[in-house]
């Protein structure tokens, strides 16, 4: 039995005064960060964070996808005139050549796409933010 002079020990659990025990508080349960835990695992842009980004930061992966279309459909014409040029492995020519040809163009065409995309993404973004602040300009008073 453990008298009220007694320290409590990890060993000896304080009791309440209805005599269950209690479990000593952790750590964890003490700093708990919710608000920066959301805000850094969300993928897509959050409300919380409006630093503006470079252009590079917006544009890189259309621009990435665009040159590397562009350098796969200009190796599909060097190979696809090689096979008008060279005799030796005609037939693999031909069929590597507008394979290369038609890949690169897909790519070339899907990051060309893509940028208009992103450039009406962040007017709707830019609205979207003006009209917050409105709302809450308004609303908070």
């Amino acid at each position: 039995m453990v008298s009220s002079s007694d320290p409590v020990t990890m060993e000896n659990p304080p009791k309440s005064p209805d005599g269950s025990e209690k479990s000593p508080p952790s750590k964890e349960l003490l700093t708990s960060n919710t608000a920066s835990t959301l805000c850094i695992s969300s993928r897509s842009e959050s409300v919380w964070t409006s630093a503006s980004r470079s252009k590079w930061e917006i544009y890189h992966k259309p621009v990435i996808v665009v040159s590397v279309g562009a350098a796969v459909f200009l190796f599909g014409m060097v190979i696809t005139s090689l096979s008008c040029i060279q005799i030796k492995n005609k037939n693999v020519y031909k069929m590597c050549g507008p394979a290369f040809l038609s890949m690169g163009l897909m790519l070339l065409v899907c990051g060309l796409v893509w940028i208009p995309i992103i450039r009406k993404k962040q007017k709707q973004r830019q609205k979207s933010q003006f009209l917050q602040s409105l709302k809450s300009f308004f609303f908070n008073r």
